[in-house]
């Protein structure tokens, strides 16, 4: 492609009805379940333990169903899969409303965890395969920031409809808000070739043997982006604890950050369009690392907030870039598959981040942990700089010139 796409970079129809609707509907309904989920553990008398593991199997379930989500979009097409994802939350949400007991509840998180990463991994392939390369990060990073919106406002819904009945009204508000975005995705259809199941799709061991010289070399990149980016949900309320400061504090705190984040997923998909991927995930972790680093100097929570403002500013900054870097280097044969692998790899390192910080709390320095995180930030700037330019043309200025999209 040497000149601009006549495309519209958000087509009312397909995207911004059948994609981005469906999206704040769906997340709608997992940020009203979990900050409730170990609330209810309890309620059905498992201990705190038990109750935090409930909480992880959220995340567990959606790196477990990564590799099988891109099999499946793969076999049935994007939006097929998005309506499935969306069937199967609906279940996992009713049966949480309904669990008699810790056993039932967990099986309903691991099926929203599961039909997350199914969700996440079509929706994803289906705006890859629909927006013009030049349009692409805009479209992803905002997708990254419906994303965000949608978790941000369901706990206010979940908490308003808890005062009103109880715990499993939540649940309910959330199994009708994950119906009603499979319902859009039905009702918008498809009219065009990426909604159509692929051929024949390729046995996952020949996607990642063909592909293993990428997964091994920017794929680390993404995990250790991943890893930062998901430790920064863990440190701030650990070190708010260290510190002694009030939970309503440290909820205000996490707010900001949240606020802050929100604000730049556009912003950050249209400097990734113009100047380069680069110029985003570079300045995203060297803010993020900094940030990171001044951390353990804090002592206030006035101290606190400037450093989850900078926080959510760096990582506010990165809207998208994990998406946008897998949608450049996907193969077009094996595009879906492929993005599995990616998800896998982003998920492990949102897992890695805070179980690091974790296990340095237990071991006596949460200063120590937070410290590894920043140059963990710093290892990923190096690693984006070293493999991105190599395996992808909008890396910068400089490499889509070479290719001859400037």
């Amino acid at each position: 492609m040497t000149g601009p796409d006549s495309r519209p970079m958000f087509p009312l129809r397909t995207v911004v009805v059948g994609t981005f609707l469906p999206t704040v509907l769906f997340e709608l309904g997992v940020g009203a379940m979990l900050p409730i989920i170990a609330a209810t553990a309890t309620s059905l008398g498992a201990s705190l333990a038990t109750a935090g593991l409930l909480v992880a199997l959220m995340p567990a379930g959606q790196i477990l169903a990564d590799l099988p989500a891109g099999a499946l979009a793969a076999r049935l097409g994007d939006r097929p899969a998005m309506v499935i994802a969306g069937l199967v939350a609906t279940v996992g949400f009713a049966l949480a409303a309904l669990a008699p007991n810790v056993a039932v509840l967990a099986v309903a998180v691991a099926l929203v965890g599961v039909a997350s990463s199914v969700y996440f991994l079509a929706r994803q392939s289906y705006l890859t395969e629909v927006t013009a390369p030049l349009k692409r990060a805009r479209v992803l990073s905002t997708l990254g920031g419906v994303h965000r919106i949608g978790q941000f406002i369901g706990p206010f819904l979940g908490a308003a409809v808890i005062l009103l009945g109880s715990l499993a009204w939540a649940y309910w508000m959330a199994a009708v808000a994950a119906a009603l975005s499979a319902a859009v995705v039905v009702a918008v259809g498809a009219d065009d070739a990426a909604a159509r199941p692929a051929a024949t799709p390729v046995p996952m061991v020949r996607v990642l043997r063909d592909n293993a010289r990428v997964f091994g070399t920017l794929g680390i990149a993404v995990l250790l982006i991943g890893a930062v980016r998901g430790a920064r949900l863990t440190v701030l309320p650990l070190w708010a604890e260290h510190l002694g400061i009030d939970p309503a504090s440290t909820s205000l705190v996490f707010g900001l950050a949240g606020a802050v984040d929100m604000l730049l997923f556009y912003p950050a998909g249209k400097v990734m369009d113009h100047f380069g991927r680069l110029w985003v995930g570079v300045p995203s972790m060297l803010v993020m690392g900094v940030a990171l680093a001044a951390l353990p100097l804090t002592s206030t929570v006035g101290g606190l907030a400037a450093v989850a403002a900078v926080l959510g500013f760096g990582n506010g900054l990165s809207s998208g870039i994990l998406m946008t870097l897998g949608a450049d280097v996907a193969p077009p044969g094996t595009r879906v598959q492929f993005l599995g692998v990616w998800r896998v790899m982003s998920d492990v390192g949102l897992a890695a981040g805070p179980l690091a910080l974790t296990a340095a709390a237990a071991l006596g320095s949460v200063a120590g942990g937070v410290w590894l995180l920043a140059a963990t930030s710093g290892a990923s700037v190096l690693a984006q700089v070293r493999w991105v330019p190599r395996y992808s043309e909008h890396a910068n200025r400089t490499t889509r010139r070479r290719a001859g999209l400037a």
